[in-house]
């Protein structure tokens, strides 16, 4: 059995261009046309009602100077009350506006990339790695999102503002107006060295998450086989080596901002000299009065903060764009098209059987070659081996969720790739470790399996994982709410409503894939109790990483490099000393129970 592991670099799923992010942008404005245009208006006033108080302020200089009577005080103060409550309920509003239009935009974006991606091919999943996947549908949601409640309505404001004051100081006089303006091609400058160089750092910087994403997964998921075969210092040293990247990627990135902060702060400075110094000159020549100068230079000044914001909030917008371009990447991947089949002829019973499978994930070597394993009715049997030795593909096949590329896996007699989908969900379930909860009343995740099934069935499949006591002292029973904004149920409780389930679907067939690996965790005994009683009678194939499952198995299969290498019962292959007898003794010198508490 292969005692090492390299983790490779995985591959991903495509990233959207610039152009076909931009298309779908300019297709989610185009539908809701009312929407921006509300948008649009309510922004402007918020902006018009930020500027006004400025430009009286100037008025009042000038009144001042001139020695006008103190009441012209009160008037103008009237107007800056006005204005600024004016403008502070509008530019709220204007940011619920934005956080709305962006908000369904996302809802709409979100439901297609989880569409897409449930209707991706097995093989494309294995492949890219689950890591990517997860990413694009979690992190990259939760950028979006963030930038969609925060970044683009300060964004947006920034905008409207920066718009309009250059309006008013050109409407002042257009001397001071062009000063104020010079200031814009520094920051522009500013920004065109800037973007170039951080757009791809950002999208480096997502890919290189979503690669340390695959490889924590991985090795997560399977703890067990690394600690039995003592891969730590080779798994370690890939998690290490991902961590070290994200993180030298992330210093680069803050490096470029820190730099792309001084350009800005020159420009500011550039900005307000040049309309001081034209405005000096002016008014010594009388072309503009002191008050229009000092409008002139207030509003510049009340431009530092928004135009800053504005430019340092691309340091998140680049983020978030990176992350758009991957979902809109995920949605535009090309969907198979649908076959139609004809029924195959129903099982003649229970019996598993893989034929000499072969099955590769591209043109490279195949990930396993020549399998045979037979499980007969009623029959438990486990299979074992290191990380990377092809037990989750074996699992794949065996559930009909990937077509072997030579050789044939089937159920009673009939092929697995010969049965529509509903044949194979009636005679075929897997459940994985990674145990997803439905966000919903708990008996609604339990009815995913059996939409029919009763109240009473459902507390007897609950019984049968010993999860009616945990389910009982839940506020409202079956009609909690869990999953997201609900009770949140630990990855043991988790695991027993997939157990739950599979006692409510009855498939002639189960595949339990790590279903019960737990890491070692107090709950791990309960669920391979569990596990047991919702096989029992039943066909079942083990991915076992907890070896007591194996100990507890009719047979053990044992693989490695994609083959079988070994086969027999716990005692025969203990009796053998091969490698079995050494993954078991590894295993038994790590854990304080063994096969007798199990039963």
């Amino acid at each position: 059995m292969s005692q090492q592991t390299s983790p490779t670099e995985p591959e991903i799923l495509p990233v959207a261009t610039g152009r076909q992010t931009w298309a779908w942008l300019r297709g989610e404005l185009r539908s809701r046309p009312w929407s921006v245009v509300s948008t649009g208006v309510v922004g402007l006033t918020a902006a018009a009602m930020a500027v006004l108080p400025v430009y009286v302020l100037g008025v009042l200089v000038d009144r001042i100077i001139d020695r006008a009577p103190s009441s012209v005080i009160v008037t103008i103060a009237v107007v800056v009350t006005v204005s600024a409550l004016v403008g502070g309920v509008a530019l709220g509003l204007s940011h619920y506006l934005i956080g709305r239009l962006g908000a369904v935009a996302l809802a709409d974006l979100r439901e297609a990339g989880v569409e897409r991606a449930l209707g991706l091919p097995t093989t494309t999943v294995e492949r890219v790695g689950r890591g990517d996947l997860l990413s694009r549908v979690s992190t990259d949601v939760a950028t979006i999102g963030k930038a969609v409640s925060d970044v683009i309505p300060t964004m947006f404001a920034s905008v409207l503002l920066g718009l309009l004051s250059l309006v008013a100081m050109l409407g002042l006089d257009w001397r001071l107006g062009l000063a104020g303006a010079i200031a814009l091609p520094c920051y522009v400058v500013a920004l065109r060295w800037y973007l170039p160089r951080s757009a791809p750092r950002y999208a480096l910087e997502r890919r290189a998450i979503a690669e340390r994403s695959q490889v924590l997964m991985e090795s997560m998921i399977g703890v067990e086989t690394v600690h039995a075969y003592g891969l730590h210092t080779t798994h370690q040293r890939a998690i290490e080596t991902a961590s070290a990247k994200v993180r030298d990627i992330s210093i680069g990135v803050f490096t470029l901002f820190t730099r792309f902060v001084g350009r800005i702060n020159r420009a500011e400075f550039i900005g307000l000299a040049t309309i001081l110094v034209t405005g000096f000159w002016l008014v010594r020549h009388g072309e503009v009065t002191v008050g229009q100068t000092t409008a002139a230079a207030l509003l510049f000044h009340r431009l530092f903060s928004p135009i800053s914001t504005l430019l340092f909030t691309f340091d998140e917008a680049q983020d978030a764009g990176a992350s758009l371009a991957r979902l809109v990447g995920l949605v535009n991947v090309t969907a198979a098209p649908a076959s139609v089949t004809a029924p195959a002829p129903e099982p003649l019973d229970g019996t598993l059987e893989l034929d000499d499978v072969e099955f590769g994930y591209d043109d490279a070597r195949p990930v396993v070659r020549g399998v045979g394993i037979r499980v007969e009715p009623g029959q438990r049997v486990a299979l074992v081996g290191s990380t990377g030795a092809g037990k989750s593909t074996v699992a794949g096949l065996a559930a009909g969720a990937l077509t072997p590329q030579r050789g044939s896996a089937r159920i009673g007699g009939v092929a697995l790739a010969a049965m529509t989908p509903g044949q194979r969900r009636r005679h075929v379930a897997i459940v994985s470790q990674e145990v997803h909860v439905f966000a919903g009343p708990l008996a609604d995740d339990l009815r995913l399996a059996d939409p029919e099934a009763t109240d009473a069935q459902l507390r007897e499949a609950l019984r049968t994982v010993g999860a009616d006591d945990w389910v009982d002292a839940l506020p409202d029973g079956l009609d909690t709410v869990v999953g997201e904004g609900g009770h949140q149920l630990t990855a043991a409780q988790a695991q027993q409503l997939a157990l739950a389930r599979l006692k409510l679907a009855d498939p002639t067939v189960a595949v339990l894939d790590e279903a019960t690996a737990e890491a070692g965790s107090q709950g791990a005994l309960v669920l391979e109790r569990a596990a047991a009683a919702v096989t029992e009678g039943r066909t079942t194939l083990v991915i076992a990483h907890r070896l007591t499952q194996a100990a507890s198995a009719d047979r053990v299969v044992v693989m490695a490099d994609g083959e079988v290498v070994e086969e027999g019962s716990h005692d025969e292959l203990m009796a053998a000393g091969g490698r079995y007898a050494r993954l078991w003794h590894a295993w038994t010198a790590r854990h304080t129970y063994s096969t007798e508490t199990m039963t």
